[in-house]
């Protein structure tokens, strides 16, 4: 299983940036999704998460400015982050509970990270 991320870039506070993260190889079912960031000389901390039902939760910093939501037909997940601070710049990275056969045990995934930097 493979998750590609992208689009990370550089944006002036106050704007937004769409992030996307495709599945793709050998998946039966996806259960969690969600974005992590880990800004420089900081631990990575969960961002946004939703289930395979549409539930969602939120890192207290970005509610109110950044949606979750995914397309399951693609095996993708999105971020829409609008307002974008300073303090949101970070390298973003996808993650993905994923079963692979209908006998597996669930995987966690990583994508390989997108950078976000919001310039003041």
């Amino acid at each position: 299983v493979q998750l590609q991320a992208s689009g990370g870039g550089l944006v002036q506070a106050g704007g937004s940036l769409r992030l996307s993260c495709a599945a793709s190889g050998r998946i039966f079912n996806i259960n969690d999704m969600g974005w992590y960031r880990q800004a420089p000389g900081k631990q990575r901390e969960m961002v946004a998460s939703i289930t395979s039902g549409g539930r969602t939760a939120y890192t207290d910093s970005v509610k109110g400015r950044f949606t979750i939501s995914r397309d399951s037909a693609k095996n993708t997940v999105y971020l829409q982050m609008n307002s974008l601070k300073p303090e949101d710049t970070a390298v973003y990275y996808c993650n993905a509970k994923v079963q692979s056969t209908v006998w597996s045990m669930v995987d966690n995934y990583w994508g390989q990270g997108t950078e976000v930097t919001v310039s003041s």
